[in-house]
């Protein structure tokens, strides 16, 4: 929006706002983005009467609502962008930075809730390198410098940049593994395959930045494309169950919690698309004079928004089966009829 209200315009050699306030800004965005979709995902499992509660074991005084949930990355969200607006604001005034030099749980049983959040995790890599970039920034100075380019030369950092991306998947590949030993179902090690082919390919991609080559990329595309037809079929087949071949709903399940069928159908479609999000690495699509720091921004947002429709039909599949097993309530309801504050 900066880049269109002419507010920010990028100047030649003018990097230093895109090294050093920029990933601060969308490193924070893209959590309360998350965090805002989580607050939708609990609106839409109360209103379809999924229950989360139970699956999550939420303690019922102590849940925050999606009200809450909305509140929070309202608030948080407004005070970013007060804050962008407000350097964007000064540096088109004139102000230089100089002026502002004054101013100072894999040994323990793995629940539910547990490999949840690590695949939330999983969808933040951006935000978890973002991090890593402002960290190294004060760490090593470079804002005393002004060397603004010093991580991104430093050996150790690009080093670091492979750890930071397959840490996420890692810890999932690993809750996998720890599901196979308590359970001992082959199905855990088939799921552990999908995070390690996920960390393949975000070393690809890792590798690919440090250096451009047309081998890289010929990597990038094999191993993505392998890594995207897996997550895929694990998406549709096992965490939404959809795509039963016996079903009466075709190619969806028997029980359906949404009454439109064609809600279920697009947003198939959808998280195919936002999956194959990593082909602008082998397109290298441009927007004009747009950084190439924004356009990433853009595709980490987008995978976190299909997160959040990943997260609706996850715990719809899994409420349905505990429903079948008749494992859906954890206290059994009193008798009386009491007046629900958020319906």
């Amino acid at each position: 929006m900066a880049h269109i209200t002419g507010l920010y315009r990028r100047r030649q050699g003018d990097t230093v706002y895109m090294e050093t306030v920029y990933p601060v800004l969308s490193m924070f965005s893209l959590l309360f983005l998350h965090f805002f979709l989580y607050g939708c995902n609990i609106f839409a499992w109360r209103k379809t009467r999924i229950n989360y509660s139970f699956i999550f074991e939420f303690s019922p005084t102590k849940e925050l609502k999606y009200r809450d949930i909305f509140l929070i990355s309202t608030i948080s969200m407004t005070i970013v962008v007060g804050v962008m607006f407000a350097h964007l604001s000064l540096l088109s005034k004139g102000y230089s930075y100089a002026q502002f030099q004054a101013i100072p749980g894999l040994l323990l049983l793995v629940v539910m809730l547990d490999f949840f959040m690590a695949d939330q995790l999983c969808s933040q890599v951006p935000m978890l390198q973002n991090l890593e970039n402002i960290v190294c920034y004060y760490i090593t100075g470079s804002y005393k410098t002004q060397d603004y380019g010093y991580c991104m030369r430093t050996k150790h950092y690009q080093d670091l940049a492979y750890a930071v991306s397959f840490l996420p998947y890692y810890w999932r590949a690993m809750q996998c593994a720890r599901r196979w030993f308590d359970e001992g179902q082959t199905s855990h090690l088939v799921n552990l395959g999908k995070y390690v082919s996920a960390m393949f390919a975000a070393g690809a991609k890792v590798a690919y930045q440090k250096e451009r080559s047309v081998g890289l990329l010929s990597v990038i595309v094999i191993v993505s494309s392998c890594a995207t037809v897996y997550q895929l079929y694990w998406d549709f087949v096992k965490d939404w169950g959809l795509l039963q071949l016996n079903s009466r709903n075709p190619w969806l399940r028997n029980e359906l919690v949404l009454r439109q069928k064609f809600i279920y159908y697009i947003s198939m479609g959808l998280n195919t698309i936002l999956r194959l999000a990593w082909l602008q690495t082998v397109l290298h699509s441009s927007f004009g004079n747009v950084d190439y720091r924004v356009t990433g921004f853009f595709l980490a947002a987008l995978e976190v928004i299909r997160r959040g429709l990943w997260n609706f039909y996850r715990l719809e599949n899994e409420h349905l089966n505990n429903a079948g097993k008749f494992r859906a309530v954890k206290m059994v309801p009193l008798p009386f009829h009491e007046v629900n504050e958020e319906d």
